[in-house]
């Protein structure tokens, strides 16, 4: 069942990312990101609601947010302040390059995954899963190639490190999370509400040191309806990869690979929603992904 649930995160985290390019091509980074983690964190907040004045209820439906200790809120919050680094680094880099160039690099997260889930979890692969995760970053290695025909020299383009950098801190707050999950049993809502909240007040600090006193950046803003949706379609991903996660057969870097799978509806229906070139050609490195992460599945 962990798998199924895992592949519904990924179905959900692709359609997040399409309507995450929509928000952010041409506009200010900052203030989308706040808008959308604000969306999640609204989507959640009458759960909040419901298990202070409805416990019962809400227990009876399995979405009451439990009551955590102190000791408890800063491990979400050093989280919280992980994956804002992280997405600070993904937005502005999936504002400046195309979203078939983005979306694979972010595909190599399963491999830091994996070496952390050996290292720290003792998770044993077998030989299907070497050749299926070193597969994937053969085939991110091939997106570079086709990469600079569009302009986008790796070695030199900062917003190419800044994405590798995203991914590495990604991949560092998936392990993370099982640690949240298993280790101090958080149930999903009681997680995903109380990270939104931190991640709130630290997008907060970050604007208004940078965005609420420029009056120029405070109108390059431009309102869209993808906003909210990114903010949505990511709480309805992180429910269900979390659900899996509390599974305690559950392995992190089976999980992080099969996330993954949301490359196929990046780079097929992105590529043409937002008329990407060489597209035929990054089928290519993409089959190789789709077959690293078949390959571990199929194991």
């Amino acid at each position: 069942m962990w798998m199924y649930l895992g592949l519904l995160a990924a179905l959900f985290l692709g359609l997040h990312n399409l309507c995450k390019k929509h928000a952010v091509q041409g506009n200010e980074v900052f203030p989308v990101l706040l808008g959308t983690i604000s969306s999640g964190f609204l989507l959640l907040l009458p759960f909040y609601i419901g298990s202070v004045f409805f416990k019962e209820h809400m227990i009876e439906i399995q979405f009451y947010i439990t009551d955590i200790p102190l000791k408890t809120h800063g491990f979400i919050a050093v989280k919280s302040a992980i994956m804002a680094a992280s997405w600070v680094l993904a937005y502005q880099a999936l504002k400046h390059l195309p979203i078939t160039i983005v979306t694979p690099i972010r595909s190599a997260g399963p491999f830091f995954t994996f070496i952390g889930a050996i290292t720290i979890y003792n998770e044993k692969p077998n030989t299907y899963q070497w050749i299926g995760f070193f597969l994937i970053i053969f085939s991110v290695l091939l997106y570079s190639r086709i990469g600079k025909k569009e302009g986008i020299h790796f070695k030199r383009n900062k917003w190419i490190f800044a994405i590798i950098g995203a991914t590495f801190l990604g991949a560092s707050s998936g392990l993370y999370d099982k640690f949240l999950i298993q280790s101090l049993a958080l149930n999903p809502q009681t997680l995903q509400f109380w990270f939104c909240f931190y991640t709130v007040l630290i997008l907060l600090i970050i604007l208004t040191i940078t965005w609420f006193p420029n009056a120029d950046k405070r109108k390059a803003f431009k309102w869209r309806w993808s906003i909210p949706l990114v903010g949505i379609l990511l709480q309805i991903a992180d429910y269900f990869y979390f659900k899996a996660l509390q599974d305690p057969d559950a392995l992190i870097m089976l999980l992080s690979a099969i996330k993954r799978s949301q490359i196929l509806i990046a780079v097929v229906i992105g590529g043409v929603l937002f008329k990407e070139q060489n597209k035929r050609k990054k089928l290519v490195p993409l089959a190789g992904i789709m077959t690293g992460v078949f390959l571990i599945l199929y194991s």
